[in-house]
């Protein structure tokens, strides 16, 4: 599978990473998740993305420390600690502990800051919690996941290694601002949601759904899939952006993480669509909220 730089971090990371969520759930059963781990990697995808929210994924991801020098692993702290208030130094520094210990781990490649609002990073408790935890080896290279104004003070503030950002067809608001910064100052990009949640599933608004601002908005572009499946104009229109390192996409699933390696395959999309479906949503951009 093709492996691309993080930034300058010295990393090589494969186009599609798996995000693990889905595999923290408890009606997934250790042994399964265990067998997808390790397929997971047999498949030759090198990144594997978490958080302390996820249920057991991070304690599931200790299955395959029999493996650990053959993926890149990220996870995402700030809250959850025991006796800890969320998004401080404590919770930050805890997190990483706690984590380290579950997915049996001397050192975490990649952590990140998970979707704290724009006050709390100018506090600045909680990235000083990060660069200790690196300086002390427990973490390689420290970084935020968040959108909006949050995301553009990270990029800004010069203190991060890499980001975790949407990028997918109804969310391409990073492409212009702050991402060309981003790639400027050395940072890895790590695309969520590269498939938009999936809107196209549904026939009528999905109310309620985690899908739902994206259906109204692919609603509102005039774009089709030109002759490909929307999972695979999604996908390959995200893993393709510049500045993008890898994208990361969630499934307990085996055979959808194969279609998703078979889509990205056929490499970029051509130019013309690609500037259709950016034209699209510059159209509309100021009327959308963005999402976090």
């Amino acid at each position: 599978m093709e492996k691309r730089k993080f930034g300058d971090t010295g990393l090589e990371v494969s186009i599609l990473g798996f995000g693990a969520m889905h595999l923290g759930n408890a009606r997934v059963d250790d042994v399964y998740a265990d067998r997808m781990l390790n397929e997971v990697l047999d498949l030759g995808i090198n990144l594997i993305d978490t958080a302390r929210a996820y249920g057991q994924s991070e304690r599931r991801i200790g299955f395959i420390s029999h493996r650990r020098s053959e993926f890149i692993l990220s996870t995402k702290v700030g809250y959850d600690v025991q006796w800890q208030p969320d998004w401080t130094y404590e919770a930050v520094t805890g997190g990483i502990d706690q984590a380290l210990k579950l997915m049996k781990t001397e050192t975490i490649d990649i952590v990140h800051l998970h979707s704290c609002s724009l006050e709390i990073l100018e506090k600045g408790d909680v990235i000083r919690g990060l660069e200790k935890q690196k300086k002390e080896g427990k973490v390689r290279f420290i970084a935020y996941s968040g959108e909006n104004e949050a995301l553009k003070y990270a990029v800004s503030s010069g203190r991060f290694d890499g980001i975790q950002a949407s990028v997918n067809i109804c969310d391409q608001r990073i492409i212009d601002d702050p991402l060309p910064e981003a790639v400027e100052r050395g940072l890895g990009l790590i695309a969520k949601r590269p498939i938009a949640n999936a809107p196209w599933r549904h026939r009528s608004p999905p109310v309620g759904h985690y899908s739902a601002e994206y259906w109204h908005r692919l609603k509102k572009m005039s774009i089709n899939a030109h002759g490909m499946d929307w999972l695979e104009l999604a996908l390959r229109f995200s893993a393709y952006t510049d500045g993008v390192s890898t994208c990361i996409a969630g499934t307990s699933n085996m055979d959808h993480l194969k279609e998703n390696i078979k889509a990205l395959e056929k490499g970029p999309l051509d130019r013309e669509i690609v500037q259709h479906i950016r034209s699209e949503f510059q159209k509309n951009d100021d009327n959308w909220v963005g999402l976090i």
